[in-house]
């Protein structure tokens, strides 16, 4: 009997300081304790992602994933911010790096073999970033002109194969040098999805000087990642989602984020609804 007893004691505290080190690291379970979740985001999209120089982190896609955390049972605090790129995005929910990514996230068959998708929660689309006094309004206006977008961006191919091949493409490491060589007049355009166009015309140094031409060049729906076959995380986004989207929160990150670009929102997607 003493032999159990004693054994009964160090199994529970066992338990116990399992527990107490569980609770100092990260953990995908609910609020309290001091339990993280660990979310994907961009850390340089203004607008959707982007951590700001004091550290903390702006953007559409980030005050959905905090909506999102927050009917998972996370407060603000519980969240812990972490950058996905593109190229990396299916092996960090495969690795379980992350619970879930919102990072400008398209919708696509060949990503579903990998990961599945809560949503969409926005669809943008293909457009092009000009001067506020530009005359280019339709694709083939570009042809002669100087066409930005970064190295390898299937976007700028797009234009330059089918709309306007005659437009020179300058390529850039990253959307803010398109930016920049823009507004110096470098370039006539830069393409990519306008809800990143308009997140970066949204900012305050650039305010009033660009505009998106509208022109709808392709449909991106954007989805939330989770970890092939995690159907109860998935299950549970999609219901913050439709709530999101009832209670008006969804509208108010649209305006507040993309508002100072005049950006043409489409309405909120219907969960599920994938526009090809």
């Amino acid at each position: 009997m003493k032999l159990r007893k004693v054994t009964a004691a160090s199994a529970a505290v066992l338990a116990l300081a399992v527990g107490a080190t569980a609770c100092g690291g990260s953990s995908d379970s609910g609020s309290g304790g001091g339990k993280k979740i660990k979310i994907g985001i961009k850390y340089d999209q203004p607008g959707l992602g982007l951590k700001e120089p004091d550290g903390s982190f702006s953007g559409f896609d980030v005050d959905v994933a905090t909506y999102v955390a927050k009917e998972l049972g996370y407060k603000p605090n519980e969240i812990q911010w972490v950058e996905t790129k593109s190229a990396d995005r299916e092996n960090a929910l495969a690795r379980g790096d992350v619970k879930f990514i919102a990072a400008t996230y398209s919708i696509t068959d060949e990503r579903k073999q990998k990961v599945d998708f809560a949503g969409p929660y926005l669809l943008a689309h293909q457009d092009l970033l000009v001067k506020a006094d530009s005359k280019i309004a339709k694709g083939t206006d570009l042809n002669g002109k100087n066409l930005c977008s970064v190295t390898g961006s299937t976007s700028a191919q797009n234009v330059q194969k089918t709309i306007a091949p005659k437009a020179n493409l300058k390529e850039n490491s990253t959307y803010s040098e398109c930016i920049a060589s823009l507004q110096s007049g470098a370039v006539d355009a830069v393409t990519t999805d306008d809800s990143i166009l308009a997140g970066f015309a949204a900012q305050d140094k650039y305010k009033g000087q660009f505009k998106l031409a509208g022109l709808k060049l392709s449909n991106e729906n954007y989805g939330i990642g989770v970890k092939k076959g995690d159907t109860a995380t998935e299950g549970k986004i999609n219901k913050a989602l439709e709530k999101m989207v009832s209670d008006k929160s969804w509208q108010k990150a649209v305006d507040k984020n993309f508002g100072p670009a005049d950006y043409k929102n489409e309405q909120a997607p219907k969960i599920g609804q994938i526009v090809k």
